[in-house]
This record gives structure tokens, sequence and C-alpha cells, in this order.
């Protein structure tokens, strides 16, 4: 594994090499511009990292979700409502392909090895590119609250299920945990999870503009892969940590187990409900 994380990282290092403007922006800045380089998640200071914004957050979001969801609000036009969904879509599609680059750059230029991706050292500090990437995902999961409100804006309270806002909800503070306590490979993760955004954003923003695709139970198939991936992960962490010295953040990744498995068990019977045989010929009827 560490020859193929070696021989992948010359060859990206090498590709951008031969494109000198590439080279030269690229990684600066994504990687190597000051305010990543040098960022560093303080309790309190940084944004958003306080459990007492964590908790408001939250509690703000599933308040406000059951108060909009339960009152009669302003009609907004259906052209007014697709373009918002619309500039929305485009918007978390962009902020996941940067985040998918720019953490997978990080480790490509400041990773030493794989091993130290997957389990970093205990007590590990969280600053440096790596985990300015991962602040930034956690807002963004906080900005992601925007779908809920669009669905209910779209009187479409079908689509607002428990899954949708259990998911919501419970990922912000997942994301607060892998920043609070130096999560091991949660850049993999970050790299995983935007990977499928830009693909699941991709086919809500042609939904929006009218081209309805074919391929929705593709979408819902690379997220439950997605689950795969992380239990594949937390056992390569746990060899490490339990061959080791040890590996930061094995605690965040106890709440990632149960989260990712419940996550699983409701995606398993969306799927179920949704893409089985018996209900697509329905469908066809």
């Amino acid at each position: 594994m560490e020859f193929v994380f070696q021989t992948a990282k010359r060859c990206v290092v090498n590709h951008l090499a031969k494109n000198s403007s590439v080279s030269s922006t690229l990684p600066y800045w994504l990687v190597n511009n000051p305010t990543i380089l040098n960022f560093s998640w303080n309790q309190g200071q940084t944004v958003g990292a306080s459990p007492l914004f964590l908790a408001v957050t939250v509690l703000s979001y599933l308040s406000l979700t059951f108060i909009l969801s339960h009152a009669t609000l302003p009609s907004v036009g259906p052209r007014t409502l697709r373009f918002l969904t619309a500039m929305h879509n485009i918007l978390l599609l962009s902020l996941s392909f940067t985040m998918a680059t720019g953490c997978a750059l990080s480790v490509v230029y400041h990773a030493p090895s794989v091993d130290h991706v997957v389990c970093y050292p205990v007590n590990t500090p969280p600053e440096g590119p790596l985990f300015f990437w991962s602040h930034v995902f956690y807002l963004s999961k906080i900005f992601e609250f925007m779908d809920t409100l669009l669905i209910i804006l779209s009187n479409s309270i079908r689509r607002l299920t428990f899954l949708h806002v259990y998911h919501h909800a419970t990922v912000v503070v997942m994301c607060y945990l892998s920043l609070h306590t130096s999560q091991s490979f949660f850049p993999g993760v970050l790299v995983i999870n935007s990977s499928v955004h830009v693909i699941m954003y991709f086919y809500y923003f042609l939904c929006a503009v009218g081209k309805r695709p074919r391929w929705k139970k593709f979408v819902t198939d690379c997220q439950i892969v997605q689950f795969f991936s992380s239990f594949g992960i937390m056992a390569w962490i746990s060899y490490h940590h339990f061959t080791g010295p040890g590996c930061s953040g094995i605690w965040g990744w106890c709440f990632d187990a149960v989260f990712i498995t419940s996550l699983l068990v409701l995606f398993l019977d969306f799927h179920s409900k949704n893409y089985s045989k018996k209900n697509e010929a329905k469908k066809n009827i």
C-alpha cells in the first residue's frame, strides 16, 4: 500500500509539474496558501469550534425544520424556486469538487506516508492543510441545511423524511468531533464524501433545470458504497491502532461507526422501498 501511495504521489506531482501554470497556482491556492498552511483549530476561537456553537446550530436546525414544515409560508413562484435550487446545487457541487481536490492535494504534498494519513500519532494537533479542509467540510455541512429549506419551500413534505433530517443534523456532529479529536484518516472520508456529492448535486442541478436524468438509483448506490467503504477504513485504522502505539481520534471513530451503521440501515431501507423490482413495476403501471 505504501508503494502504491508513493507512486501515485509522484505521478500527481510530475503531472502538475508538466503544466507550469497549474503547478504554480493550484497547489498554492488549495494547499500552500498561508491561510491554509497555517490553519489551526482552536477551541473557542476558530469559527464553529465550541460545543455551544455545535449545540445551538443542531438544535436550531431541528427546531426550525419542525416549525417551518408545519407553518404556512409565503408562496414562492416555480421559476424562482427552480432558480434558487439550481444555484444552491451548483454552488455545493463546486464546493464539493474544491474540497475533494484541495484535500487530495494536501495529502500528496504534506503526508509523508500513507500510514501517517491512516493513523495520525496520538495527540496530533488539528492544524495544517488537512485540518483546514476538514474545517471547510464541517462548515459546508451547515450550509447544506439549505437543502431542507428548499424542500419545505417546494411543499414537497414527502421528501422531508427522517433519514434526511437525521443525516443533516448528525453529520455536523461527526465533523465537529473529527476536528476536536484530530481524527485519523478523516481526509479520506472527506474526499470520498465530497466526490459522491459532486455526482449527487450534479444530478439535483439537472433536475432543477428540468432535465431529470434516469440515474437517480446510481446516486443512491454511490452513497451506499460510500458507507461500506467507511467500514473498510475503520477496520484499517483499528489494525494500526491496536498493533501500534495508537491512533489519534479513535473515540471520534467510535461515534462514526454507530452513525454510519445507522445511516447504512436507513439508506438500505430507502433503496429497498424505492428501487425494488416490485416497486419499479408499480411505478411503470
